[in-house]
C-alpha cells in the first residue's frame, strides 16, 4: 500500500485582502505553503503532489525537490476542482492506494497526522479524517475506491461531502499539531502571536 499527499494551494484566499496568492502570504517569514510542505515531506509519504492555481507560477516556485507539481486551470471553481486535479495526477500511480490532503492554508498540520493517517488505512480505512479534541479535521484520506465519487464533487466541496454516505475512521491527532485555518488577517496575526 502506498499514499500520497495532495496539498491544494489553488486559491486566491480575498478575505486576506490584496493581490497576492495565499499560500504566498507569510507567517513568520515564511509562505504558508511552504508550512503545509514542511509537513508533508517529513511524513515521509510519496508521491506528495501540490496543486498550484492562482498565481500558479510563483506558489509552484515555493515547492521543494522532490514534490511533484499540477496546476489547475479551473481554480476559480473552487476547492472541488482542486481535488480532481490531484487525483488525476495520481491516477497513474497505480501502486498508490489512498491519498491524504491537505491544504495550504493550515501551517500547523503536522507530518505525524499524515502518517496516522495512513497507518489507518493500512488497518483497513478507506475514507478517514484527523481529529483535534474530537473535532474533525485536515488531512483527510481518500482511498482509490472513492476517486470516482470525489470527481463527481462540484464548486467549494471538499471530501467532507463523500462523509455524508461512508463510513469514516476518526483518527485522533492531539499533539500533532492543529488544523487552524488562516482566512483572514486576524487569523494570521493571531498564528504569529502564538509562535512569536
Amino acid at each position: 500500500m502506498t499514499v500520497a499527499i495532495a496539498i491544494l494551494a489553488a486559491g486566491r484566499g480575498s478575505r486576506l485582502g490584496g493581490d497576492d496568492a495565499k499560500p504566498l502570504v507569510n507567517l513568520r517569514d515564511r509562505p504558508l505553503v511552504t508550512w503545509a510542505l514542511d509537513a508533508a515531506v517529513g511524513s515521509g509519504l510519496h508521491p506528495i503532489w501540490l496543486v498550484t492555481g492562482y498565481r500558479g507560477h510563483d506558489v509552484r516556485a515555493a515547492a521543494p525537490q522532490g514534490v511533484d507539481v499540477v496546476h489547475n486551470r479551473h481554480w476559480r471553481q473552487g476547492i472541488a476542482s482542486s481535488l480532481r486535479a490531484a487525483l488525476e495526477a495520481l491516477t497513474p500511480y497505480a501502486e498508490v492506494t489512498a491519498v491524504c490532503v491537505g491544504l495550504a492554508d493550515q501551517p500547523q498540520v503536522g507530518s505525524e497526522a499524515y502518517r496516522r493517517l495512513a497507518a489507518a488505512h493500512a488497518d483497513g480505512a478507506q475514507l478517514a479524517v484527523a481529529t483535534y479534541d474530537g473535532v474533525r479535521g485536515n488531512p483527510v484520506l481518500l482511498a482509490r475506491s472513492l476517486w470516482s465519487e470525489a470527481n463527481e464533487l462540484e464548486g467549494d466541496v471538499g471530501a467532507r461531502q463523500l462523509m455524508k454516505n461512508h463510513d469514516v475512521v476518526e483518527v485522533p491527532c492531539e499533539g500533532t499539531g492543529s488544523a487552524v485555518d488562516v482566512d483572514t488577517p486576524e487569523d494570521l496575526e493571531q498564528l504569529n502571536e502564538e509562535r512569536a
